[in-house]
């Protein structure tokens, strides 16, 4: 089992910055992955960003590419999402993930991902 805990969401304005926080705990060994999605109201959850914890190999979806940057943490299986530049169609909850098994590259698809955290919301005003 692992358990993850987000933090950092929160209301800001468009233009604006956010830094969340998602830290594992238990199996954390077995870890390879770990993510970040998103999921909009009316909408389905969708992936944002996520790294490979050996390599270091990042993957992001394209409409984060230049704002968003996933980086791991000192302490042992924490990962962050900065957030810049926001905008209120990034409002949603965010979800930190992982993915126990081994790819080259981060997976963008959902079904690839083994645990979940409760999610944090955040909300970008216009």
């Amino acid at each position: 089992q692992v358990h993850l805990v987000e933090s950092g969401g929160g209301l800001v304005q468009a233009g604006g910055s956010l830094r969340l926080s998602c830290a594992a705990s238990g199996r954390t060994v077995s870890i390879d992955v770990m993510g970040w999605f998103r999921q909009a109201p009316g909408k389905e959850r969708e992936f944002v960003a996520a790294v490979a914890w050996g390599s270091g190999s990042t993957t992001y979806t394209d409409s984060v590419k230049g704002r968003f940057t996933i980086s791991r943490e000192n302490a042992d299986y924490t990962v962050a999402l900065h957030m810049n530049d926001l905008k209120p169609e990034d409002t949603a909850v965010y979800y930190c993930a992982v993915d126990l098994h081994y790819k080259r590259l981060p997976s963008m698809e959902r079904n690839a991902y083994n645990y979940w955290g409760q999610g944090t919301q955040v909300t970008v005003s216009s």
